[in-house]
């Protein structure tokens, strides 16, 4: 059994807690609520007693979270089922309740057919085929296509398509045009050949052909998309495309929005592509029901 939705240990690092949605550790992290425990002296009774409640106390706290952090869970099956220390223990303490605006205002929960990415303050549309992602290595991606199969090449396993969101924040640049051509050969590189663990999936990328780019309407802002058709040594190669277009919250960053799609008959259309750059849309106009027959900017 797999233990219930909420705030455990994060095992990497163990000093914080790790929101778990009952599946599969989120990216939701908080420092843990220190609990005070008001240690009194019974009627009749000495000081020493009550000290010995609270050093036990303690104690008893100390062993639980060392089991929690050092938790395992052991599922057989596909790939997307939790591998040893994957997860809290099925046995440990009863969840507590989600207090932090990261837990609670997550809109999957209430629209099966939204993806929401909180930190850039976007929602992406979840079209058929597409699943949030689960027990994924890669960093920011923010949903996948359904299932897996054996890479051509180096590798475990490959996904047919991913969606990959992150902030730009470590470039002085903020022309979206300028930031997607500069991305779109890291992208193709990263996905196509050669992985952060030194495999090559696909065997290596061995050519590129530019097949759409241009300025484009994201959320109501305007952006600027670059598309690849790669090559690949294995495989039948694939599709990468970098987005890049300012958000609509905070200090405005731009928003880097990577696709990955491998090609062959097994491989999303790259139509989904502009399906789903279509329906982003700020996360204020997904609660107030705003659509992107709103959006303004270039490429309507």
């Amino acid at each position: 059994m797999t233990p219930p939705p909420g705030w455990y240990p994060d095992p990497h690092p163990p000093h914080l807690e790790r929101w778990w949605d009952g599946t599969a550790w989120t990216e939701h992290r908080r420092t843990p609520e220190t609990p005070t425990v008001p240690l009194s002296r019974p009627p009749g009774g000495s000081g020493g007693t009550g000290r010995a409640k609270a050093v036990a106390l303690t104690t008893a706290g100390a062993l639980l979270a060392a089991a929690l952090v050092t938790g395992v869970v052991v599922l057989g099956g596909d790939d997307d089922a939790p591998r040893a220390g994957s997860g809290p223990t099925a046995a440990a303490s009863a969840p507590v309740a989600p207090s932090s605006p990261a837990a609670t205002s997550e809109t999957p929960a209430e629209d099966p057919d939204v993806v929401e990415d909180q930190l850039n303050g976007i929602t992406f549309p979840l079209l058929d085929g597409w699943v949030r992602p689960r027990h994924v290595a890669q960093d920011d991606v923010v949903m996948t296509t359904d299932g897996t199969y054996d890479c051509p090449g180096e590798g475990s396993v490959c996904r047919h398509g991913l969606v990959i969101s992150r902030t730009v924040t470590e470039n002085d640049e903020t022309s979206p045009e300028a930031l997607a051509k500069e991305d779109i050969p890291e992208a193709a590189d990263a996905a196509f050949d050669e992985d952060s663990l030194g495999q090559r999936p696909y065997g290596g990328l061995e050519s590129h052909e530019v097949v759409k780019s241009g300025p484009v309407a994201v959320a109501g802002r305007a952006g600027y998309l670059v598309r690849w058709r790669v090559t690949t040594a294995k495989g039948p190669g694939g599709y990468v495309q970098s987005l890049v277009f300012p958000s609509s919250v905070g200090t405005e960053s731009p928003i880097l929005v990577r696709f990955v799609f491998d090609a062959g008959e097994d491989g999303p259309p790259p139509a989904d592509m502009d399906r789903i750059t279509k329906g982003i849309r700020p996360v204020t106009d997904a609660a107030s029901g705003g659509g992107v027959g709103s959006s303004i900017g270039p490429g309507d």
